[in-house]
């Protein structure tokens, strides 16, 4: 709740644009064991629960990281679900599409990006057709002291880590230059 209220076009802004919904995965292994096998770790499936599945490991290759991303349907649907659910069948598409290793992490972690309170959804606003042509000057306005700086606020890298960094900057130099 703000008070005082936001100016209306803002207002319906926030309204009409809500987070998408993903739960974030990454399995754990001591070493990166699909790139002995000339696998990048890389894969796109419908055969789920993870639909798209990226090699996360630092660069130095240790430890092997795998990372996928439950998202809308799907991500409501295991968001529902105990933790130890979805970890399992996470793990068993990685050893699907890796071999047995996979069954084998010595960690792993899951974020449910929707439960969070702070960002409510992930990875970055859904904004249906016509709410920018409506709303969209307010996307960037400072509402007095407030200043917006999420990812979807950037007018590059919109939706990405990099855009959210753009955006925090840019949000940061405005509020300076009202000091």
């Amino acid at each position: 709740m703000y008070e005082p209220l936001l100016p209306p076009a803002r207002d319906q802004f926030t309204q009409r644009v809500p987070q998408g919904t993903q739960i974030k995965c990454e399995a754990v292994y001591p070493r990166p064991f699909w790139r002995d096998a000339g696998y990048s770790g890389f894969a796109v499936t419908d055969a789920g629960p993870g639909e798209v599945v990226f090699d996360n490991s630092p660069p130095e290759g240790s430890p092997g990281v795998l990372v996928s991303f439950v998202c809308g349907r799907l991500a409501r649907q295991w968001g529902a679900r105990p933790v130890a659910a979805l970890r399992a069948a996470i793990i068993e598409e990685y050893a699907a599409l890796w071999g047995p290793q996979a069954r084998s992490p010595v960690g792993y972690v899951q974020q449910f990006w929707a439960a969070e309170e702070w960002t409510r959804g992930c990875p970055v606003g859904v904004v249906p057709p016509g709410v920018l042509i409506d709303n969209g000057p307010a996307l960037r306005t400072p509402v007095g002291r407030i200043h917006w700086a999420g990812t979807e606020t950037s007018t590059y890298w919109n939706g990405y880590m990099e855009g959210a960094i753009r955006a925090g900057e840019r949000a940061a130099a405005e509020a300076l230059g009202e000091l």
